[in-house]
């Protein structure tokens, strides 16, 4: 039995423990109530309880989301200078809600104020400019969708659920790289709201803020609330998707290896994804080619495989992005990490589906629902598309990186921890076997939208974090966006 002593220092202890969160939920509240003062009719402040608020709060990946002490809908870019005004001079944190697509815990959500930016829904096409104005509210599905009429599209997301704000800043790898770049190449110019409530539109004028912001945006300099980006013409394209089983995975390690090393034809990409589900490895193939069809032999070992279901047809862009099945494990925890690779030969393959195999063996106690790991070839032109002048990821050119994607989801937050550390263990391995074949990626920069909150800073931006960190210096002097998550330079 424990003394009544014991007990007592012990609910002190844990009264101490919780005194912060307390504090901060409570200062939450009170700068909730400035806001709502402080906002025009075009934006809104919801409470918990409200269906806007937990609408607000939800993200792809339930680990993402935290209980805040409001939801603020800002409506214009004016009323959010006024919420980072006031968050800032309360000191209250704060989270930022794109897409709601990030799976690092605490980037894009809070236990303070979260902003949602969904009333940054804009869309619209200057055919003279051939531009096209994009809200960082949407996902890429909202986009393609009111770009299509216009038969035009820009260089966005490859798969459906991914928001536009947060791929966009980190560099953005899309179907149409191949031919036109990262995402961040195609960026005009962007509105830009600074930590002290400023409103300014950032291009090629501002080139020190106009190069960080493509790349290493993420809640460093300000908010953005709207992109203009290159538009090019976009006409029906010819995929889709071929799920492939446990005995046939052989025939997809080659066809993989093979298109990787062979197809130079920059209209043509795949994802080959290694997936662990319900105890048994498999396969998905997700197959692009930028035209009504593509020219022989380019995916014929992908087609002569005999898969469990094939959907591959000509069909619109938007159509061959719903065909994934990204949002299969929407709500469900989850986590994303990385590995730089120049080249997938036959070892990497292999010990990719190595490594699918162990993990979701491993884990499958532990609640691990889905265990994935994305292969995407580009051509080693593509990062040829843009230089290091002009963005600040990738902060080296000199051969295009492959950005292999870990991908876990589980149900149970207790195994959060034992998720994450696999996660990482496995990039590791995988970085041995590609290192053993002589790939130097030893050092090789990381995709920040892929990549581990564990991830220092130096293997993503390299020799670029010091004018980073300076520009942040003139731009945030009293570190308003230090206030929010994300990766703080």
């Amino acid at each position: 039995m424990s003394s009544p002593m014991l007990s007592l220092k012990a609910l002190v202890a844990t009264s101490l423990l919780l005194v912060p969160a307390v504090r901060a939920t409570l200062n939450g509240t009170d700068t909730c109530k400035q806001i709502a003062s402080a906002i025009s009719s075009a934006s809104d402040v919801y409470w918990p309880g409200a269906f806007h608020y937990t609408v607000d709060l939800e993200h792809w990946a339930s680990s993402s989301s935290q209980i805040s002490a409001c939801s603020v809908e800002p409506g214009t870019a004016e009323d959010l200078g006024k919420i980072l005004q006031i968050v800032g001079s309360t000191g209250t944190p704060f989270g930022v809600k794109g897409g709601g697509h990030a799976t690092n815990p605490g980037y894009s959500s809070t236990s303070g104020v979260h902003i949602a930016m969904s009333r940054f829904n804009e869309v619209t096409y200057d055919a003279n400019s051939q531009t096209a104005t994009v809200g960082t509210g949407l996902i890429w599905d909202d986009v393609y969708e009111a770009l299509e009429p216009f038969g035009v599209n820009v260089v966005g997301g490859r798969v459906t659920g991914v928001g536009v704000a947060g791929f966009s800043l980190g560099g953005g790898y899309s179907w149409l790289t191949n031919q036109y770049g990262l995402t961040v190449d195609n960026i005009v110019s962007l509105e830009l709201v600074l930590p002290d409530g400023t409103v300014t539109t950032v291009d090629s004028s501002k080139p020190e803020l106009f190069w960080a912001l493509k790349g290493s945006a993420f809640n460093n300099f300000g908010i953005v609330t709207k992109f203009v980006f290159k538009a090019y013409p976009q006409g029906q394209v010819w995929g889709g998707l071929l799920l492939i089983t446990e005995d046939q995975l052989d025939k997809v390690n080659a066809a993989t290896v093979k298109f990787s090393s062979e197809v130079t034809d920059p209209k043509a990409q795949i994802i080959t994804t290694y997936n662990f589900l319900l105890g048994e490895p498999g396969a998905s193939v997700i197959i692009f080619y930028d035209g009504p069809s593509p020219p022989s032999g380019i995916f014929d070992d992908f087609l002569a495989i005999p898969a469990l279901s094939t959907n591959v047809d000509t069909r619109s862009f938007l159509s061959l992005v719903q065909v994934s099945p990204s949002n299969a494990t929407a709500t469900s925890r989850g986590a994303f990490h990385t590995v730089s690779l120049l080249s997938y030969s036959a070892d990497v393959i292999n010990a990719v589906l190595n490594e699918s195999i162990f993990w979701g063996t491993e884990l499958g106690l532990a609640s691990a629902t889905f265990i994935s790991y994305d292969v995407e070839p580009f051509l080693p032109s593509a990062f040829a598309k843009g230089t290091v002048q002009t963005a600040s990821y990738p902060p080296s050119r000199s051969q295009t990186l492959l950005p292999l994607n870990l991908y876990y989801a589980w149900t149970l937050p207790d195994s959060d921890t034992l998720m994450r550390s696999a996660i990482v263990q496995s990039a590791e391995q995988l970085t041995k076997v590609a290192l053993s074949e002589g790939q130097n990626i030893a050092n090789a920069p990381l995709y920040s939208n892929y990549a581990i909150d564990s991830t220092s800073l130096d293997r993503i931006y390299g020799n670029n974090l010091p004018l980073l960190k300076a520009l942040k210096a003139q731009y945030d002097p009293k570190n308003v966006m230090g206030l929010a998550g994300g990766w703080k330079i």
